[in-house]
């Protein structure tokens, strides 16, 4: 991958991880679900939690769903006590937890900043924050349940793997939604707080961050269209569409790596993927002017931020 050149995560090439537990939010369908299929395909010993609102959808294979080594559990995901339940009942099933997806997300919901809806009282409204509770908050939730209980195994193991879907706009973002661009740069900056902390414990933290992903949180569908058609007509002019199992191969490849996808940001368009971390590392000079670079260099050993473990 020199120069950051994009690759293929091949679902037939994947090797692990095997023998684990991995914890999955919004599991029921499109990225999520396709995650745990392949987990539960992959290897005869690994179990899979599905935390949701809705079960999995009819379309879910009969062999996942009906599996002992499969969980459904109705969470709503922005009620820390739901999370917090869902993670026990998960460790009281399998005994512990090696992975987390931290998936569950929504699209943009509505105009929140130019639309001017009015109150009872006949004042500026309070904006929805559902896309920030959700995509960002929720996710906060997850990721501090999961380094609790990677970090308080009753089997004594150390580590596990942490993998957050971000988006590409995340990185880039996108014009017409402005607070799901905000959360997803928050998925992203997280991990990059975290990523330091993690590493002592032997715990990776990564990001996935899908460019355009054949899932039903897609918007901009003519009245009536289907989503294979809609994927027909943005590819005949030109838009790189993932495949949901596409997306989910790279975040069973991330879980893959253990600790040496620690700060991985797998970028995934058209099913080709691309680690931005890396690339954004190898390139701050350019970004960032060799002057604020060098000042930022010497910053780093203040002591106003120090790791916490």
């Amino acid at each position: 991958m020199a120069n950051n050149e994009a690759f293929t995560v091949d679902v037939k090439s994947l090797t692990g991880p095997k023998n684990s537990v991995t914890l999955i939010t919004g599991g029921s369908s499109g990225i999520g679900l396709q995650t745990a299929i392949i987990l539960h395909n992959l290897c005869p010993q690994n179990k899979i939690a599905v935390l949701d609102r809705n079960p999995p959808v009819s379309t879910a294979p009969k062999e996942l769903t009906s599996s002992d080594r499969f969980l459904y559990l109705q969470c709503d995901l922005t009620s820390w006590k739901a999370q917090r339940d869902a993670f026990e009942k998960t460790v009281q099933k399998f005994g512990s937890i090696d992975n987390v997806f931290v998936n569950a997300g929504i699209a943009e919901y509505k105009d929140q900043f130019f639309k001017d809806d009015l109150d009872q009282d006949g004042k500026l409204a309070e904006p929805d924050r559902r896309v920030i509770e959700i995509d960002m908050n929720a996710a906060n939730d997850t990721v501090k349940l999961a380094l609790y209980h990677m970090r308080h195994r009753k089997d004594k193991k150390k580590g596990g793997s942490i993998v957050m879907t971000a988006s590409l706009a995340g990185y880039l973002a996108s014009a017409g939604a402005p607070l799901y661009s905000a959360a997803k740069h928050g998925i992203v900056g997280l991990m990059r707080a975290l990523k330091n902390d993690t590493a002592t414990l032997d715990i990776a933290i990564s990001v996935v961050a899908p460019g355009i992903t054949l899932t039903e949180i897609i918007s901009g569908r003519a009245e009536g269209e289907s989503l294979p058609d809609w994927a027909k007509r943005m590819r005949k002019a030109g838009v790189p569409i993932n495949d949901p199992s596409e997306i989910a191969a790279n975040v069973v490849w991330l879980f893959s790596q253990g600790i040496k996808g620690n700060g991985k940001g797998l970028l995934v368009q058209a099913g080709r993927s691309a680690d931005l971390e890396a690339g954004i590392a190898k390139t701050r000079s350019s970004w960032m002017g060799k002057e604020q670079l060098e000042l930022f260099r010497g910053g780093r050993k203040a002591p106003l931020f120090p790791n916490k473990l």
